[in-house]
């Protein structure tokens, strides 16, 4: 466990690691590992939001359906509530999973095209045996929750928007009544424009209900406006992990000034330096020896290749792997809300538009469109 975390978290992840197997060969014999997640361990406690961020294929994903046991680690511990997850048997699996769900990323493919949204909300109330004799008006309340009319329950899934869709997914989420959900990239299918209410949404549900949200992204941006506390995951490890505030005002790991400065300004006007990576990103079968993020990085040195840097933390809890992170100077760069957009009026209205919750107005007309 990280020096800093929180010792009565809700959920707590230690050396959890899954690799898959590479099988060849007319008798499918095993000829290596595929590291998708290599020993990662943080804790999320009740009522925050920890994001999990990167780019595709370091492991967030895999590690949210881990958390959930919806595939079998290899090897590590996880602790939600203080029980065992890897230790319950079928049927209490089955009844934890009341307290655990999962938003996924495609809100087309993650609904049953043949049932109505009605019928996809009623499902999970039916297996956990909630709101019996009552199930249609519970089905009504909950999706009053997200924010579509009740008598959308008759329609099926493709009358609905992408924004509309997702929000299905979320009252199926909620139906269930849990205490933490993983969102699982919930908005990088979405428009700009409908990223931002669904963020909104969540942020809403999570003040109103005292949920914690684990919140899988690749858009540094996203997770700024929704996140407690980030870890930035490179190759099925995490790089850093600290505070948001900390993180994103002094990034340590070259890897996360790279994403930080991947982040689109919207203005012309304004400037920055960009630290671009080079190459891709190495064979999760074969890493790099030493430090993963030696083959891309700037800063690297012969101690790199050599010795895989710990994730070691201060005394603030911030975490970061990297040998050479006190010489390594974070480049300037303009976030959205820092004291270098300040004094544009345009960047401001725009940052204050992202944030401002969505008006029911067009909530009501969101829902008209498809009556």
């Amino acid at each position: 466990m990280l020096a800093g975390a929180v010792m009565s978290a809700l959920l707590r992840v230690e050396s959890l690691v899954k690799h898959f197997p590479v099988r060849r060969g007319a008798f499918g014999r095993t000829s290596g590992m595929v590291r998708a997640v290599d020993g990662v361990s943080f804790d999320v406690a009740a009522g925050e939001t920890l994001a999990l961020v990167g780019e595709s294929g370091c492991g967030k994903s895999t590690t949210g359906r881990l958390l959930l046991r919806l595939i079998e680690p290899t090897s590590g511990r996880v602790w939600f509530d203080g029980r065992d997850v890897f230790a319950l048997s079928e049927p209490q699996m089955r009844e934890l999973r009341g307290a655990m769900q999962i938003i996924f990323q495609d809100p087309f493919a993650s609904l049953n095209p043949r049932m109505t949204i009605g019928q996809t909300l009623e499902e999970p109330l039916a297996l956990h045996g909630l709101a019996a004799g009552r199930r249609r008006a519970r089905v009504a309340e909950i999706l009053n929750l997200v924010g579509l009319a009740p008598q959308f329950a008759k329609r099926y899934p493709h009358e609905f928007s992408g924004g509309q869709r997702q929000r299905v997914g979320i009252a199926r989420a909620l139906a269930v009544e849990p205490r933490l959900i993983v969102c699982d990239e919930p908005v990088s299918a979405l428009d700009v424009s409908i990223q931002a209410q669904v963020i909104n949404l969540l942020r809403d549900l999570q003040a109103r209900l005292s949920l914690s949200y684990i919140f899988i992204a690749h858009d540094l941006a996203v997770v700024k406006f929704i996140a407690t506390r980030v870890a930035v995951m490179y190759l099925g490890r995490i790089v850093e992990y600290a505070d948001k505030r900390a993180l994103f005002a002094q990034p340590r790991h070259p890897y996360t000034q790279a994403l930080l400065a991947a982040i689109p300004v919207p203005d012309p006007a304004l400037t920055r330096d960009r630290s671009l990576l080079e190459g891709d990103v190495p064979n999760p079968a074969n890493p790099p020896s030493g430090c993963t993020f030696r083959t891309r990085c700037p800063h690297a040195r012969a101690l790199c290749a050599e010795q895989a840097p710990p994730l070691e933390a201060d005394a603030g809890g911030h975490a970061v792997a990297c040998h050479f992170w006190r010489e390594i100077m974070p480049p300037t760069a303009i976030l959205p809300g820092s004291a270098a957009a300040a004094g544009n009026p345009r960047l401001e209205a725009l940052q204050a538009a992202f944030r401002a919750p969505l008006p029911g107005a067009i909530l009501d007309r969101q829902n008209q469109e498809i009556t």
